[in-house]
């Protein structure tokens, strides 16, 4: 099966139109139709109904596979050019909030120890950071989010990552110093449906807490921490962070979470498989899990 063909049709699958995946894919209308067309024929079946657009019961199994196969193509790539990569080459693709001074640690020992090590860090939303690691594009990740303690984060199924606890620390409301909620000692989050949150999907997302009802007042599209910070300190909405971001913050203010119970947790994603003891990335990984 052309992979090329594969990507057309869980876009299609993805999108539930074919003028939608022809925009998505930058392709026109009749060239999604051909290369789905041109899938059918090659498996013998027909994969979707076009009135309306739904996936038929062999098309259900072939999305089940389509997702992992790319994955695992792109994976390979990415390992024939890890393999003749420059010596040092370390790529990092993180979350905001996954930032840990057992990160920064340990980049400083790498440092000390190689002079030829090259090392980037990337910003990346949660999902984009684990298919980072998954196709090689990142040598390493961290992702981060909030989380019953000791559970792990639910992150998507890449086939090869792998991700380990590094950092659990307390979730806190973030609010303004002078906003009324900064006297209390402790909140219940199905207590503040009425309030206004900021919504920051690429940072803290508060459509991943674990309480319904929870309406953003404003919507914040970028990745810097401390605008979000900023915009919570002005008075902009409430946000949930991690409790040692939030101490500081000298116009910021913790409300300790009485439910539901709520940790910060960072988890490093890996791919065991092509860590080896002489790679940078492989030192890393033991360097942060063994902080």
């Amino acid at each position: 099966m052309d992979p090329h063909l594969l990507r057309t049709f869980l876009a299609v699958a993805e999108t539930g139109s074919f003028s939608a995946a022809a925009e998505q894919l930058r392709y026109t209308q009749s060239a999604v139709s051909q290369q789905i067309a041109a899938l059918e024929a090659d498996l013998r079946t027909p994969l979707l109904t076009r009135r309306p657009v739904a996936l038929t019961p062999a098309g259900e199994r072939l999305r089940g596979h389509a997702s992992i196969l790319l994955v695992r193509l792109a994976a390979a790539r990415a390992d024939v050019t890890r393999a003749v990569a420059p010596p040092g080459r370390l790529i990092v693709a993180l979350t905001p909030l996954a930032w840990h001074p057992a990160l920064a640690d340990a980049l400083a020992l790498l440092r000390t120890e190689s002079a030829r090590l090259t090392a980037r860090l990337r910003l990346a939303e949660r999902d984009q950071v684990v298919a980072a690691v998954a196709t090689g594009e990142a040598d390493l990740g961290l992702v981060d989010g909030f989380t019953a303690p000791s559970d792990p984060l639910r992150l998507p199924d890449t086939g090869g990552a792998r991700a380990i606890g590094v950092a659990e620390s307390p979730a806190v409301v973030a609010v303004a110093a002078s906003h009324p909620l900064a006297r209390r000692r402790r909140v219940d989050l199905s207590d503040l449906a009425d309030a206004y949150w900021i919504d920051a999907p690429a940072v803290a997302a508060h459509t991943r807490l674990p309480v319904d009802g929870l309406r953003p007042g404003l919507r914040y599209d970028g990745q810097d921490v401390t605008v979000l910070a900023g915009l919570a300190a002005a008075g902009h909405g409430l946000a949930v962070l991690p409790e040692p971001l939030v101490t500081t913050h000298p116009s910021l203010t913790g409300v300790p979470i009485s439910a539901p119970r709520l940790v910060h947790r960072v988890e490093l994603v890996r791919i065991p498989a092509h860590l080896t003891g002489g790679e940078p990335a492989a030192r890393l990984a033991a360097l942060i899990e063994h902080r």
